[in-house]
């Protein structure tokens, strides 16, 4: 082996960085809060609030104000015990100062102070200092107000007394450092629904979200009194309800309090939601096992036993956990001292002790409802009764599926274009709109790991179908063949069949759904999110669904020419040419289709992993995600012209 003397003196034990303290966290700002755009702005905001609820949770907080100020800075104060200000001697500073500059440093790591805290990391307001071009603390506490400023996550003034006060709290003001962030505007509605959802979470708690940034300042109180049962009528706004009494089952004592809320609609989708904490735990986990554990059991038996699961002549009919979920709307929020996440976006609880917990509280409950409302259990039984027939009608289309994903099969859509590579982690599969651009789509991609299935016409919608009309959808089915997962299934209940769904059996890590830039790929788009999000949720939490972004203009100068994906892009292109150029006519080509495109072009802009753009599908607040399918997508049409007349303002691109 030969040594390099020139390298080996250039890597010595001086190259060594150790950072200290907050520095780490400028250097790496993902690894402690998501990223640096849009998502991981916000979340500053959400580690300041999450420390009020946690006094809150603690029975000190009535209380919270969050202010978005002129200059985008924000402020969130409270009226709980106010963050301690005296002399902590292992760190030879005020607590105060402690729990602002130290990693890891807080009252939520001694279980006396707080028995149960949100967050999923436990940095929390260090983070948010070390990340801040300026951060100033104002604590209400022992008669006194005392303040303290930082810059950069560095200490700029002693602990001072600014005055006296009768009331206690904290007050945090900051700023998100523009060198840090590639934006640093807050959005106000992103900002406003993750307070709602924590008001419904934590009864009586009083949130108040102030936007000075406008002409008018706007203001909005959320407080809710029936907690769970308020969250449920929100997400039910568009729905027919089975039962005007919502099912509640609570228990505050004991080592995990459960906080549940149940109601039936007369639609076929479910809606379950969960949350640990205050955290919404996407990918479910071993609080939403016992959930449906119990559900399935309880509600069978009071079926079984008051004779109620009764068929026409001849017919035999078995009710499934599957059954008992169509139409439901369900929130599971639970309390835990020392939650243990997993999972692809760390928001699946894998606390074991959790599942028997929430089973028996939940089962215990529910019988309880049910034999004080037999009026209600009864619409329910009939309910499941008539999604039972439905799923018996559907078997056909579930075995013909099974039998084109079996193993040893290689029977796959006649349309599919599949690709040569036969290892998922380096495949994807594009659903393209219509066959002129599915034609395109095939002689431009890279066939070795390129797959391409082009849908004809507009895809069934979810929303509204039944499982049976839904399985029998041509395009449907073979979306689900050439994925090869499986559909449906009900792991929980310990019952596995070769129609179930299985993750492990994706045939393509990258899913994207490639449409026109115009209403109708917009619309065809939406049917194909909405039937992911409501049959198939975990392809979109694992991160498997994309979204392909073409772009929508062309601007050619002479040979010279680029594509625009909006028209600031566009104009910002033409205006680079006009100065390099400026006798030479610019022409703009606008792309209504993918058809428009030849196969070299829709493979340089949209196809080409060196040079597209992609968006990744996310489910950041499955709530607001959950009601916003519900409205677009549903029955109610006064529901989808009042979403359209909302939204209608934050347009960019519309083609009428």
């Amino acid at each position: 082996m030969t040594t390099d003397k020139s390298v080996s003196e250039k890597y010595s034990a001086e190259k060594i960085k150790v950072l200290r303290g907050l520095e780490a966290v400028r250097r790496r700002p993902a690894m402690y809060i998501g990223d640096v755009s849009k998502r991981g702005l916000h979340h500053l905001v959400y580690e300041v609030v999450d420390n009020s609820v946690d006094e809150a949770l603690a029975g000190y907080c009535t209380q919270i104000k969050v202010i978005l100020n002129k200059d985008d800075s924000v402020t969130v104060e409270d009226n709980g015990r106010g963050i301690p200000v005296d002399f902590h001697k292992q760190e030879g500073k005020p607590a105060l100062e402690v729990v602002m500059t130290v990693l890891h440093a807080g009252g939520k790591f001694d279980k006396g102070t707080y028995k149960v805290s949100g967050g999923l990391h436990g940095v929390g307001v260090s983070v948010v200092n070390a990340l801040s071009k300026w951060l100033v603390a104002e604590i209400h506490r022992d008669g006194k107000i005392y303040r303290q400023k930082y810059a950069h996550g560095f200490t700029q003034t002693k602990l001072e007394v600014i005055g006296k006060t009768k009331r206690t709290g904290t007050r945090i003001s900051f700023l998100p450092d523009p060198d840090i962030f590639r934006v640093t505007t807050i959005e106000y509605e992103i900002i406003s629904e993750r307070l709602r959802e924590l008001a419904y979470l934590n009864k009586n708690l009083e949130i108040t979200l102030i936007d000075e940034r406008t002409e008018e300042p706007i203001k909005e109180v959320f407080k809710f009194k029936g907690g769970l049962c308020d969250f449920i009528k929100y997400l039910d706004t568009n729905k027919q309800p089975l039962h005007q009494k919502i099912i509640t089952v609570t228990k505050e004592t004991g080592e995990v309090p459960v906080d549940v809320a149940i109601r039936y609609s007369n639609t076929y989708t479910e809606n379950i939601l969960t949350f640990v904490n205050n955290i919404n735990t996407v990918e479910g986990g071993t609080h939403l096992s016992g959930f449906r554990s119990a559900l399935t059991r309880g509600l069978n038996y009071y079926a079984t036993k008051n004779n109620l699961i009764k068929g026409k002549k001849g017919e035999k009919i078995t009710l499934s956990g599957e059954d008992f979920r169509e139409g439901l709307t369900a929130i599971i929020s639970i309390k835990v001292a020392e939650p243990q996440f997993e999972g692809q976006t760390k928001t699946k609880l894998g606390n074991s002790e959790v599942k028997g917990i929430v089973d028996a509280i939940v089962y215990e409950g529910l019988q309880e409802f049910l034999e004080q409302n037999p009026s209600v259990a009864k619409k329910i039984i009939e309910k499941a009764l008539l999604a039972a027939r439905s799923r018996h009608a559907a078997r056909k289309a579930r075995e013909l599926i099974r039998r084109k994903t079996a193993l040893g099969n290689t029977t796959l859509p006649g349309k599919l274009a599949d690709c040569s590579n036969r290892d998922p982690a380096l495949c994807e599969l594009f659903l393209v709109e219509g066959d002129s651009a599915g034609g395109s789509a095939k002689q431009g991609r890279d066939r070795r790991f390129q797959a391409i299935l082009p849908l004809r016409g507009k895809v069934i919608n979810a929303e509204k179908a039944r499982i049976d009309k839904l399985l029998s959808n041509n395009e449907i089915q073979s979306i689900i063949t050439a994925l090869g997962t499986g559909f449906g299934g009900d792991i929980e209940e310990g019952v596995k069949n070769p129609t179930d769904f299985d993750i492990e059996k994706l045939r393509y890590h990258k899913i994207i759904i490639m449409t026109d830039a115009d209403v109708d790929g917009s619309h065809i788009r939406t049917l194909l999110l909405t039937f992911f999000y409501r049959k198939m949720p975990d392809l979109i939490t694992n991160g498997h669904i994309y979204l392909a972004m073409p772009p929508l203009f062309r601007v050619r100068q002479g040979k010279k020419e680029a594509y625009a994906y909006d028209e600031n892009e566009r104009d910002l292109l033409a205006e680079r040419m006009r100065r390099e150029n400026k006798t030479q006519k610019i022409d703009f080509q606008r792309y209504k289709g993918l058809g428009e495109m030849n196969p070299e072009q829709l493979w340089s802009t949209t196809m080409d992993p060196d040079r597209r753009t992609l968006m990744q599908v996310t489910i950041n607040d499955a709530a607001e995600a959950s009601k916003s399918f519900q409205d677009l997508m549903g029955s109610d049409v006064e529901a989808r012209r009042k979403f359209i007349e909302t939204n209608a303002r934050f347009v960019v691109n519309l083609d009428v």
